[in-house]
């Protein structure tokens, strides 16, 4: 009995320090590839984005339908998106506003605004504003239910984003130097992501969370939002950090059963937000 006791403690005896060396091996390369695991390969990196003149997102989020829709999260920098299509009651004020601020904003437009509102363009682009396309005639891409359904095929969308460009000519604005995009709606899918890339371009849209695109809404609409909200929301989620590389959207015009329209306190928030330390893009 001692001895068939004893053979088996005399064998664990002998290969316990082994089972700890293994051990201790094991748990080196689990440790070294859980630092490797923390470095960002080069696929994982994200490659600068140029956007306009000096303005380069380095660091930025993209939603799951491939656009960029904020910048540098952790810097309080915002970035003011300008849309329009029907409308262009706005565009005076707004621009007065942004040069007291000393701000630059990205203007985005519909062959439709383009062709309507001509003096409206030349005065943007001859602030230093960016312009870019919102597609030729403000098609909607996809279905609002079944997002990856799409409503147009690719044909009638690169002929439609073509005319958009085509109108922007007449102003000197080449495609090759205005290559960012606002979808239409701000509605889109992985399809029109991936459209955009083919014709080069970078597809924006504004931050989630944020409720300034709602200044479009009039009194009857079931998502309407008065100015006063909008202001407070954005006011308060500026307090939270909520703003930081924000991609802030507002509309050039709205309809005129909008009687409290947002560009009429564009001056006051922008005030605001400058007092919380945030800043604004500014080009050379």
């Amino acid at each position: 009995m001692d001895a068939g006791i004893g053979f088996p403690m005399i064998y664990l005896t002998n290969i316990f320090p082994t089972m700890v060396n293994w051990g201790s091996f094991f748990f080196s390369v689990l440790l070294l590839l859980s630092i490797l695991s923390c470095e960002p390969s080069i696929s994982d990196r994200q490659v600068p984005v140029a956007l306009w003149a000096s303005d380069t997102l380095t660091n930025y989020s993209v939603d799951p339908w491939g656009a960029i829709d904020r910048g540098d999260s952790t810097q309080p920098r915002i970035r003011l998106l300008f849309t329009g299509h029907e409308y262009a009651d706005g565009v005076d004020s707004i621009l007065h506003i942004l040069e007291n601020h000393g701000i630059k904003g990205y203007f985005f437009f519909t062959g439709d605004f383009i062709r309507a509102y001509p003096l409206a363009i030349q005065k943007i682009k001859d602030a230093g504003h960016y312009i870019g396309c919102h597609s030729n005639r403000h098609l909607l891409y996809a279905d609002w239910i079944k997002r990856d359904s799409l409503l147009v095929t690719h044909d009638a969308w690169k002929k439609d984003l073509d005319s958009n460009y085509l109108a922007l000519k007449p102003f000197g604005i080449e495609r090759a130097d205005h290559k960012l995009f606002m979808a239409p709606y701000e509605w889109y899918n992985q399809s029109i992501s991936k459209w955009c890339k083919q014709e080069g371009l970078t597809l924006l849209n504004f931050s989630p969370g944020l409720i300034t695109q709602a200044d479009y809404t009039v009194p009857d609409d079931k998502n309407y939002r008065s100015t006063m909200e909008i202001v407070g929301k954005t006011l308060q989620n500026a307090r939270n950090g909520a703003l930081n590389g924000a991609f802030l959207l507002i509309h050039v015009g709205s309809s005129p059963y909008r009687t409290n329209k947002l560009y009429w306190e564009l001056d006051t928030l922008l005030t605001e937000l400058e007092k919380m330390g945030y800043q604004f893009q500014v080009f050379p």
